[in-house]
């Protein structure tokens, strides 16, 4: 599946969604995007910066490798897959997409939609879709 295809179905599917991305991880980039209203592409490229720090900053990184020590683990798996920021007005989801960890699906939508279902379908889409 393409990052459009996965875009639109974010904007189909997830509850009052105004925006929804695709970020690489490895790159740092925004590899697709689409939003109900225009943005300056700064704010967009730093979607993708803050994103990949909420993945990868240096303390996400310490607590997942304290993780693994404390739980004897050696596996790359990540632990962090999911996150939800809550804003005044809006829900940030942001999912590892599940066939490729180095991916990233952002949803932006109204602070008034239903959390749980917006983090169901996020979910959903990041367990079954593949770029």
């Amino acid at each position: 599946m393409s990052a459009d295809s996965i875009i639109n179905k974010a904007m189909k599917d997830i509850p009052k969604c105004l925006a929804a991305g695709i970020v690489d991880l490895d790159s740092g980039m925004l590899l697709n995007v689409r939003t109900v209203d225009s943005h300056p592409q700064e704010i967009l490229d730093m979607v993708a910066a803050a994103t990949k720090d909420l993945y990868e900053g240096d303390n996400v990184v310490a607590i997942e490798n304290m993780f693994k020590r404390v739980r004897n683990t050696s596996t790359n798996e990540h632990y962090f897959q999911h996150i939800l920021v809550m804003s005044r007005n809006l829900i940030h989801y942001f999912g590892r997409v599940e066939h490729n960890e180095r991916i990233i699906l952002v949803a932006v939508c109204r602070a008034d939609a239903n959390l749980g279902l917006v983090l169901a379908k996020g979910r959903a889409i990041a367990r079954t879709e593949n770029i």
